[in-house]
């Protein structure tokens, strides 16, 4: 039978077998940490259309599908951020459940340039706080990934701590950040930095020559 025990007012489930000293809680707490597979946003995000459900069984041949949109760098964190939200949702987890299908989600008109609105929720040092952020960009995984970006620069969240909760494409007149404002001006009128003609560095190079030494 396991057993608990707390450290620095953190409560652990000790494997069975495990003394609740200081230091063998301590061990165990590390060991615990350093396996824990958090999720990194490397790279450019992609959308993933993800449906689960639960294991079929006598009582329930046919058991309820769930569909979620998740954002993630590849197959395997998609399956994994699926399995931490529905375990949150529903009284579900991986070892009870199966993967129905999973596919990845393109871009409609990726040529065209768009504005997004994305609701999120990130837990900080202090809490767990609700945001809404806009962004330019072709597509909606790419506005994601801009998302993760910004909230890792400006608030220091981990990608693991952010939790993408909607993203919906937003008309001009409807947008409120002014950093996405500013470019629906009709008039918008950029620098024009003139380009100087980079001096060739190869005049000023100075190449001493050797004097020749006679081999005879």
């Amino acid at each position: 039978m396991a057993e608990f025990s707390v450290w620095n007012n953190e409560t652990v489930l000790s494997p069975p077998g495990f003394t609740s000293s200081s230091s063998d809680s301590k061990t165990f707490l590390i060991s615990l940490r350093r396996h824990t597979v958090n999720m990194k946003a490397s790279g450019t995000l992609k959308e993933y259309s993800v449906i689960g459900r639960k294991l079929p069984s006598e009582l329930v041949p046919n058991p309820q599908l769930y569909k979620m949109r998740i954002f993630a760098p590849d197959v395997v964190t998609a399956k994994s951020r699926f399995w931490y939200f529905l375990s949150k949702l529903k009284k579900m987890k991986k070892a009870s459940g199966e993967i129905v299908s999973i596919t990845q989600v393109t871009e409609r008109k990726p040529n065209v340039i768009k504005n997004f609105g994305i609701w999120l929720r990130y837990d900080s040092r202090s809490g767990t706080h609700n945001m809404y952020r806009e962004y330019r960009d072709l597509t909606v995984s790419g506005a994601v990934t801009q998302c993760y970006r910004d909230m890792g620069s400006r608030h220091r969240a981990r990608a693991h701590s952010v939790q993408i909760m909607r993203v919906e494409r937003v008309a001009s007149n409807k947008c409120r950040r002014p950093a996405i404002v500013q470019y629906h001006n009709s008039k918008i009128k950029f620098p024009f930095l003139p380009h100087s003609k980079r001096k060739n560095m190869k005049m000023d190079r100075i190449t001493p020559k050797i004097p020749m030494i006679p081999t005879y």
